[in-house]
């Protein structure tokens, strides 16, 4: 891929064309036998992986892998849930939090513990029937463009109701929340903020204070935000608290003193990412396997620097640009799953009617 392309892949979750299943095979780490992949990986369009990572699963397993990448994480569990049952891979890597319930609900993957589950922390193993497995977790959160602000002399936000300061007025992008799991995680972040009777006035004023809201992460951050570098003239933009170091790793060699981005700390929703079997699967022995390797030391090792999320396993060594770069979210907004399916739709119903009219 160009390297504009995966600048784009790594920086958001959510979010550079998809490489459908007639993408080319050794870009996607993938190989053949007869002309069909062995074992297909369905996910979102953020996904990277090393290829000597890659490459050892294979060799270790003799599963080739195919990378089926479909677009946003909401639209990838959205055609899991039309496919139920004859799915178009094996397993499905990108379901978060906040449309877990979605894929239980519909039935999507049958339970699998995988290898090594027992080490990953109770808190983020959401599903008692091992029907998902952790795999990562990020804060989705504002992040601002440094120099911008400098050259204003402007003092960047820092909480929900900042953003509706006249200061900031037509500064901020955003994902639309029906689309895009990073629009969603910042409208469950301001539900769970200003409350049942309080998140409508607040995108009111959001609204009356000139956010613009587009499809996904990578039209806010690569096209319209000021500090990606591609032109955008959008200052604030809703992404990730991991976004600063891809943006140093993919900047250039040179290492600056600090990333030409920052972290509105006081909007960021904890996101974890699951992958499960799917039911159906043409190979669940090879999904078996692919889901013991993401979580795996190779691969959880190898995603900070990849994909730009944490890894689960505990133990993890964590890359110096990815410490150095980025940001600890020490009290991000949460949200139980359960919560989270009951209001879901009715907020984005709700959502879409008050600011996309």
């Amino acid at each position: 891929m160009k390297r504009t392309a995966i600048f784009g892949l790594a920086l958001g979750l959510g979010l550079v064309t998809a490489c459908g299943s007639g993408g080319d095979d050794e870009a996607d780490g993938g190989g053949d036998d007869g002309g069909r992949a062995d074992v297909t990986l369905v996910t979102h369009d953020s996904f990277l992986v090393s290829d000597e990572v890659l490459a050892r699963f294979e060799e270790e397993t003799g599963h080739h892998v195919e990378v089926l990448r479909s677009g946003d994480a909401g639209v990838v569990v959205n055609q899991a849930v039309l496919s139920r049952g004859n799915p178009q891979g094996d397993v499905l890597f990108g379901v978060d939090n906040t449309l877990l319930s979605r894929a239980l609900d519909e039935d999507v993957f049958v339970p699998y513990e995988a290898a090594g589950l027992d080490a990953i922390p109770a808190d983020l193993r959401l599903d008692a029937e091992n029907r998902v497995t952790p795999v990562d977790t990020g804060d989705i959160c504002v992040n601002y463009d440094r120099a911008w602000f400098a050259e204003e002399g402007l003092t960047p936000p820092e909480t929900f109701a900042d953003l509706a300061d006249p200061a900031y007025r037509d500064l901020l992008v955003v994902q639309n929340a029906a689309t895009s799991s990073p629009g969603l995680g910042f409208l469950l972040a301001t539900v769970s903020t200003f409350g049942d009777d309080g998140w409508q006035d607040y995108w009111q004023r959001l609204a009356d204070n000139g956010v613009e809201v587009v499809d996904g992460w990578e039209q806010a951050y690569n096209e319209r935000f000021s500090g990606s570098g591609q032109g955008g003239d959008r200052p604030l933009v809703v992404s990730y608290a991991s976004s600063p170091p891809a943006g140093v790793v993919y900047g250039g060699e040179e290492r600056p003193d600090e990333a030409p981005t920052g972290v509105s700390t006081g909007t960021c929703f904890r996101q974890m990412e699951f992958a499960g079997l799917l039911e159906g699967a043409a190979n669940p022995e090879g999904g078996r396997a692919l889901l013991d390797f993401l979580i795996g030391r190779d691969f959880q090792e190898d995603m900070p620097l990849q994909m730009f999320v944490s890894p689960v396993l505990p133990d993890a060594a964590l890359p110096e640009e990815y410490t150095r770069y980025g940001v600890t979210v020490d009290d991000p907004v949460t949200m139980d799953p359960a919560v989270i399916a009951e209001g879901r739709d009715g907020w984005i119903d709700e959502w879409t009617s008050l600011v996309l009219g």
